[in-house]
């Protein structure tokens, strides 16, 4: 899955955290790749448009959950950082046209909302916390393990630093937290990110 929800997990699940705040995927419909903008109001001109948040639904998060096989399937054939081909997107149009979205940019918009929530989910509680704190606990995570390597901890210090300096979107549909709740085990398993 690409750069949005399932992130190249580091030994203490550090890309759980930085895709909260960036919703970066590696290895999905997300591969394709859109980083999470900062909130509208600072995004530079040359950023990707902001999140579109919606109120979202149970049809819409089992859409995603019976979608995902098939998108994963899609995406971990194409090379990392690659930009899919018409023929690719046709296919994941097709996936999500098949699970009730009205197309990829519509299974993505749901997708993003929901890796907006995620990303401020405690693992440990699995109750919502905010990104915020889910990344200092991450932080405080990484600077207790003695096992890390040195050059790793560094990077994965930087990465959760700058994305307590790049806040994600205010969630604008407080729903959509329990909604989320309800799905957690669920979408975490299917987004892969299995941090637990």
């Amino acid at each position: 899955m690409p750069a949005l929800l399932r992130p190249a997990l580091t030994a203490l699940g550090v890309a759980c955290l930085l895709s909260a705040a960036s919703l970066a995927s590696s290895g999905t419909a997300f591969a394709q790749a859109k980083q999470q903008p900062a909130p509208a109001q600072q995004a530079a001109p040359a950023q990707a448009p902001a999140l579109k948040q919606i109120a979202l639904t149970d049809k819409q998060l089992d859409g995603v959950l019976a979608a995902q096989k098939d998108m994963d399937t899609i995406t971990e054939k194409l090379p990392e950082n690659a930009a899919p081909d018409q023929k690719v997107i046709g296919q994941l149009d097709g996936v999500a046209k098949k699970n009730g979205f009205a197309g990829y940019d519509d299974y993505n918009n749901v997708v993003d909302n929901i890796s907006l929530v995620l990303g401020g989910f405690d693992p440990a509680t699995k109750k919502y916390v905010g990104t915020e704190a889910v990344i200092k606990a991450q932080i405080a995570q990484v600077q207790a393990d003695k096992k890390m390597p040195t050059k790793d901890k560094k990077e994965a210090l930087d990465e959760l630093n700058d994305a307590l300096k790049t806040p994600a979107p205010q969630i604008e549909n407080k729903a959509n937290i329990d909604l989320v709740g309800k799905y957690y085990d669920k979408l975490v398993a299917a987004l892969g990110d299995d941090q637990n």
